[in-house]
């Protein structure tokens, strides 16, 4: 059979059409209630613009198997419906008519099409506001459509639409449930929305009506927030940027949250929910704060279930992080005891912010506390006691260390947790020369007073014993006098024999070629970690007068897996073999004697 040229138009199924809106743009049908409320809204909007005293109401009733959305609206004209109702993509034409100006809700075209989510049939009965008859429309599902003139008196403009759903959609459509989606999608809408005589909107956003005080203001946005997401704020903080045509209120979370949930913001457009649980509204560092949101600028994605990634939305949430940043500067000048309660529950949400801002970062040094060898002290205390003082950033390893650095004076400060160590290195911006510097673990040996001349020698010895128990392990053996004396020994490593410990132990594992490069990297140390035995301990002092050499080498070898396990430092298989050995020796001479 021969082709024959020309142009042709695409034939529409609008079965897929409906199956793939249900599918894959919108996520559940329940929006179908935005979307019958949404052309209801656009519709008053439009007869305003040129009446500004129209009234503006939306009736919703819902029978047991009927569903009707009436409208004040601007209603449509015979032509406007064949080009509303009955063409899909018609942007340019909705453009000229007038009903994708920004103040509308809908600009996509396809609103109506979501009532066949629920129903096989959509009634369409709309009176213009420019005059004429009634025009009435019913479409169906399997693509096909009519258009009727109504007979009777001209009446007041709007819109009346009704489905009739399907059995398979009960649970979408009944009154309860519409009830309760027109509340949860219309509660902002600048419109009055009455489902089956029970008002669900009217009053606008809670943070714009007026009150008799700030207190009560802040009483009655509280109780909203709990309304809303189950917890009375620790404070409300105002939102507004003038650019993204955004209103809004952050509620503080008042107990400590996960830095790695999800924000779920509240978001509306122009008075309409557009989503429950909006990621991305605020940096990723305010994770302690919940948000509800109005916007007029900025845009939706097709599904209007969230917004665009672009410029403004960019804008929008640096601007909203601005003003979160600019409470706390705020609550630190005006109320400390305030702030204080703050950075209890959300101290890791500043310390995150602290990293990119340097108000914040002052804010962490002279009110955050950290964990010290002298107790809890902000990093500005601090720094007033122990100009030269260090941190470790290893929790483990201040835990070890802590109680010998108090009793040689050193002053030591745990930044082993999220984000501290980059905070100490950035306090450079803000406190030049501010003094604190990484603890070396092995320095400390340096600090210890050494033994007695008199009692090192009588020890030589053993000295020599414990030197060679522990040379194949890559350790050296020190004697020192330190407090606490309850401290047996302590096993005490820099980065650089870490470094050549790990180097040494890959060249063990690497081959022949990968161990003569590995050699040569590590052919310049010669570091080693040192097991420091504390002369102040009545058990060093008696293991030191052991006259068997080999129970000698058993008992330093005891004192060197303690000393690992107690600084929880890994175990090398050399090192439990070591742990293991000198356990069962112990064991039998203290049975056999």
């Amino acid at each position: 059979m021969p082709y024959t040229e020309g142009t042709r138009a695409f034939q529409v199924d609008l079965r897929g059409v409906v199956d793939l809106l249900s599918r894959h743009l919108y996520s559940s049908p329940r929006v179908y209630v935005r979307e019958l409320l949404q052309n209801a809204c656009d519709a008053i909007v439009a007869r305003r613009a040129g009446d500004p005293t129209a009234p503006g109401r939306i009736r919703v009733e819902v029978g047991s198997d009927v569903i009707r959305v009436h409208d004040t609206g601007i209603g449509l004209t015979e032509d406007e419906v064949h080009t509303l109702l009955a063409t899909i993509g018609r942007s340019s034409k909705r453009d000229e008519l007038g009903f994708a100006r920004h103040e509308f809700l809908g600009q996509f075209g396809i609103g109506l099409l979501s009532g066949f989510l629920v129903a096989d049939e959509i009634h369409v009965e709309s009176r213009s506001a420019s005059g004429g008859p009634a025009v009435v429309w019913t479409g169906r599902s399997d693509g096909s459509y009519d258009v009727a003139t109504a007979p009777g008196q001209a009446g007041e403009p709007g819109t009346t639409v009704t489905l009739r759903p399907r059995r398979d959609a009960a649970v979408w459509t009944s009154s309860r449930t519409v009830t309760e989606l027109a509340r949860l999608f219309g509660s902002l809408l600048p419109v009055e929305v009455v489902v089956d005589g029970v008002p669900v909107s009217g009053a606008g956003a809670p943070w714009q009506g007026r009150h008799a005080s700030p207190a009560l203001r802040r009483e009655a946005l509280v109780a909203y927030g709990r309304e809303l997401f189950g917890f009375p704020a620790f404070d409300v903080i105002d939102l507004a940027v003038p650019e993204a045509g955004l209103t809004g209120v952050a509620f503080v979370v008042p107990h400590p949250a996960n830095p790695g949930a999800r924000d779920a913001h509240r978001v509306y457009l122009k008075g309409m929910l557009l989503s429950e649980k909006l990621t991305g509204l605020l940096p990723e560092w305010a994770f302690f704060v919940r948000c509800v949101v109005d916007a007029a600028e900025l845009r939706p994605t097709a599904s209007r279930e969230a917004l665009y990634d672009d410029d403004l939305l960019e804008h929008t949430r640096d601007a909203l992080g601005a003003q979160l940043r600019e409470w706390l500067v705020r609550l630190a000048a005006t109320d400390p005891a305030r702030l204080r309660g703050f950075l209890r529950l959300h101290h890791l949400g500043v310390k995150a912010l602290a990293l990119h801002d340097d108000d914040m970062l002052r804010l962490v040094d002279r009110w955050i506390e950290y964990e010290t060898a002298d107790g809890p002290m902000t990093l500005a205390q601090f720094r007033v006691r122990h100009p030269r003082g260090r941190y470790t950033t290893n929790v483990d390893e201040f835990r070890q260390l802590a109680g010998v650095c108090a009793a040689q004076g050193v002053g030591l400060l745990n930044a082993g947790y999220v984000y501290d160590g980059d905070i100490l290195a950035r306090l450079t911006r803000v406190e030049p020369g501010h003094g604190l510097s990484r603890l070396e673990p092995a320095e400390l040996t340096t600090r210890m007073a050494p033994v007695d001349p008199a009692a090192e020698l009588a020890v030589r010895g053993f000295l020599a014993t414990a030197a060679t128990a522990l040379a194949p392990l890559g350790c050296e053996v020190v004697l020192r006098d330190f407090d606490p004396a309850a401290l047996p020994a302590l096993y005490l490593t820099s980065r650089a024999a870490r470094h050549e410990a790990q180097a040494r132990e890959a060249g063990e594992m690497a081959g022949e070629m990968w161990a003569d490069v590995l050699g040569a990297l590590d052919a310049g140390g010669g570091e080693q970690p040192q097991l420091v035995l504390n002369h102040r301990n009545p058990l060093v002092r008696r293991v030191t007068r052991l006259s068997d050499p080999a129970l000698a080498a058993t008992a330093v070898e005891a004192l060197y897996g303690m000393a690992l396990l107690h600084g929880h430092h890994p175990m090398r298989a050399a090192d439990t073999a070591a742990l293991n050995r000198s356990f069962l020796g112990l064991l039998d001479w203290a049975v056999h004697g």
